[in-house]
């Protein structure tokens, strides 16, 4: 039996009391005042809980791992965790949670209701609390200081977070390797790897990806969207890792250094991959022939010879390349670009490795020696021209008279008997 009833809400109540207490509520009346901070609440038995914010009680003890908690109804929360009750189930599809609070949040799925909006932006939440922390970033609040280096966050979660980078903490374990992690979110892409799982589909090519980042940026790829502004150059980036690599261009920063041969790099990553020439490491193998290579990249374009592969095509010839920059020192047959200048007499060649090559005429460079008679040559291929002198080697057939030559330009003058023209 609750004789007592509020007149505003219909609400009953046992005692007269509690129906009192209740009214406040209605009333707006909070005689309870904190005098740490001038907070005020409705009843005595609120306030002495709040006080303990000040204080720092908490005189709630968790048995099972001796954890401390301010409030009875928070530790009663708490213990669920070990129990692993979970009393209440949606209805919509059976899942269980150990709150009320986690249901009530976790039903916004299947409503879609989402009516907590900001005034700022438009964007809309399905709990209020959402909607205070998100604003916060129009306001530029940050209330959650880090002790150990004063970074600030929105949310006390992210500072929890960022704290294990202090503490070292990583208290979520992947089953199959036994690797830990600082945060739930990366365990859980992490063991996608392990799965196989790609939950993230895009809709325009049915591609699947492990992450929702990864999938944001493909999709640029059919949007053509570019967020990523260079100041320097307006040079626009689809990444912003790829961005940050650009922006070395101009700063011509190479933090990353070789121990070995003291060469720098603008990313650890290019430096992890140097290092695998000084130690000798080719994880990256053909499974078709078995050459092995230190970088994934290389291994891709190596496959390539044994798929037949030629994704690269030239829009004047038509002639396709199993690489992109194999085209670009094609297409210069077109456009008879010579990008690549001696300074010492102003020739200029179409690649790069033609003009090194070159510059040891004027440098008397001959790296490449013969293990016979110790002639040496500035190219590889003049060498190997040469050696053919010591082996006999003759690879070059004419097909009219089967005579053979060592070199080609040979076997070409010597064609002209046969035809009667004479070479140029």
């Amino acid at each position: 039996m609750k004789p007592f009833n509020c007149s505003e809400c219909n609400k009953s109540f046992k005692r007269k009391a509690a129906l009192i207490i209740h009214q406040r509520i209605h009333l707006g009346v909070k005689p309870f005042i904190c005098a740490d901070c001038g907070k005020s609440f409705t009843e005595k038995g609120n306030l002495e809980i709040h006080q303990r914010i000040h204080t720092g009680l908490k005189p709630f003890h968790c048995t099972e791992c001796n954890k401390s908690f301010s409030q009875r109804s928070t530790l009663t929360k708490h213990q669920r965790i070990h129990t692993e009750i979970k009393p209440f189930h949606c209805t919509e599809c059976n899942k269980c949670f150990s709150q009320k609070s986690a249901l009530i949040r976790h039903q916004s799925v299947h409503t879609g209701m989402k009516p907590f909006n900001c005034s700022e932006c438009n964007k809309s939440f399905n709990q209020k609390s959402k909607l205070t922390v998100h604003q916060r970033i129009h306001l530029g609040v940050k209330p959650f200081i880090c002790a150990d280096c004063g970074k600030c966050f929105t949310e006390k979660g992210s500072l929890n977070i960022h704290q294990r980078v202090h503490t070292g903490l990583k208290p979520f374990h992947c089953t199959k390797c036994n690797k830990s992690f600082s945060q739930k979110s990366i365990l859980t892409k992490h063991q996608r790897r392990h799965t196989g799982m790609k939950p993230f589909h895009c809709t325009e090519c049915n591609k699947r990806f492990s992450q929702k980042a990864y999938l944001t940026i493909h999709q640029r790829i059919h949007t053509g969207m570019k967020p990523f502004h260079c100041t320097e150059c307006n040079k626009c980036f689809s990444q912003k890792s790829t961005f940050i690599r650009h922006q070395s261009v101009h700063t011509g920063m190479k933090p990353f250094n070789c121990t070995e041969c003291n060469k720098s790099f603008n990313q650890k990553s290019k430096l992890t991959v140097h290092q695998r020439i000084h130690l000798g490491v080719k994880p990256f193998i053909c499974a078709d022939c078995g050459k092995s290579f230190t970088e994934k990249g290389n291994l891709s374009i190596h496959q390539r010879i044994h798929t037949g592969l030629k994704p690269f095509h030239c829009t004047e010839c038509n002639k396709n390349f199993s690489q992109k920059s194999t085209l670009t020192k094609h297409q210069r047959v077109h456009t008879e670009m010579k990008p690549f200048h001696c300074t010492e007499c102003n020739k200029s060649f179409k690649r790069k490795a033609a003009l090194i090559i070159h510059q040891r005429i004027h440098l008397g460079v001959k790296p490449f020696i013969c293990a016979d008679c110790g002639k040496s040559f500035t190219e590889k291929g003049n060498l190997n021209v040469h050696q053919r002198i010591h082996t006999g080697m003759k690879p070059f057939h004419c097909t009219e008279c089967s005579k053979t030559f060592s070199q080609k330009s040979t076997l070409i003058k010597h064609q002209s008997v046969h035809t009667g023209m004479k070479p140029l």
